[in-house]
């Protein structure tokens, strides 16, 4: 019953390498929530009492801004966590969660992950390589935000999603998330009419297509380039001719 319930966390990266018994511990101590699209998950303030996981569907983390503005720090996805700074001894929500759609949620509490942490080290080092890879992320979009221009900033954030998202297909590179342009701007720190505006002269440089919010880039090494230029190669002397040079100029 209660596999049928939380499907079969074993299933999930994280736990594959339970114990049936740990499995069964797990699900026993662990409930499950859905949310509709827009419907808030946790908003900051709130309680870290443990960590989620997605079983459906995606989340968005988001920040507000002092300004009041939402600013999207990530995207989670099925079959990943968040919430994991709570296991870290942080006792309250820095940020707020959104259902970017419809999504099937399953809150571990942190006496119950801490136990399995202490059984499982592995458990502790897959945590450990999420938080280092989520912070990597936002500060690379950091130094975007920072020293790009708009058209640079939404060329990087296409080029991120496709890292992530990117789905080949006959005619380039679908992006498998849909993105409102809004939620576009909120990412990297723009608004939603300078977003349009880049992405309607990327569609018509044909360095992109835009159908129905899903987003096909034709020549992704294009777009690296165009804010990735490569470096100059400087022709290089030998080092004998560099040692007998400079050995010249010494006498």
């Amino acid at each position: 019953m209660m596999a049928e319930k939380y499907w079969d966390l074993s299933s999930f990266d994280l736990f594959s390498q339970l114990a049936p018994e740990d499995v069964q511990y797990l699900e026993i101590n662990s409930k499950m929530r859905k949310f509709k699209r827009g419907e808030p998950i946790y908003l900051p303030s709130q309680a870290a009492d443990g960590v989620l996981l997605i079983a459906k569907g995606r989340v968005k983390i988001c920040h507000l801004t002092p300004d009041g503005k939402q600013s999207i720090l990530n995207f989670i996805d099925s079959g990943e966590i968040f919430g994991e700074l709570s296991l870290l001894g942080a006792a309250k929500r820095e940020e707020f969660a959104e259902a970017s759609e419809a999504t099937s949620l399953v809150l571990i509490p942190k006496p119950v992950m801490l136990t399995l942490i202490g059984k499982y080290p592995h458990i502790s080092l897959g945590i450990t390589k999420l938080i280092g890879q989520r912070r990597l992320r936002i500060e690379r979009r950091l130094r975007n935000l920072l020293f790009r221009s708009n058209r640079e900033r939404v060329i990087h954030l296409l080029l991120e999603m496709a890292e992530k998202y990117g789905q080949p297909t006959d005619q380039g590179l679908e992006l498998g998330i849909k993105l409102s342009h809004q939620e576009m701007a909120s990412i990297i720190g723009s608004t939603r009419e300078t977003v349009t505006v880049m992405l309607g002269h990327l569609q018509s440089e044909g360095k992109i297509k835009i159908a129905r919010r899903k987003i096909t880039i034709f020549d992704i090494e294009k777009l690296r380039e165009e804010v990735n230029p490569p470096v100059p190669q400087v022709a290089s002397m030998p080092v004998s001719a560099a040692y007998n040079e400079t050995a010249a100029r010494l006498i």
